[in-house]
């Protein structure tokens, strides 16, 4: 069975308010299931999220 993860633990992880993370799911960067009254974010979708979301720095924007 897959790992899932509270908002709160994402929350921590990333270091950004709990708010934050459901925005993120509110409007749909970050994928959860609704259980109850929570959301449950898989080990998969904050794989995609974090790729969907990486920032790469050209070797240009280095030379001073």
């Amino acid at each position: 069975m897959e790992k899932f993860y509270s908002c709160e633990q994402i929350a921590e992880r990333y270091g950004v308010k709990l708010t934050t993370v459901w925005a993120w799911i509110r409007t749909q960067r970050l994928s959860a299931v609704k259980v109850g009254k929570q959301y449950r974010v898989t080990a998969e979708a904050l794989l995609a999220f974090e790729r969907n979301n990486t920032t790469v720095i050209s070797d240009d924007a280095n030379k001073d």
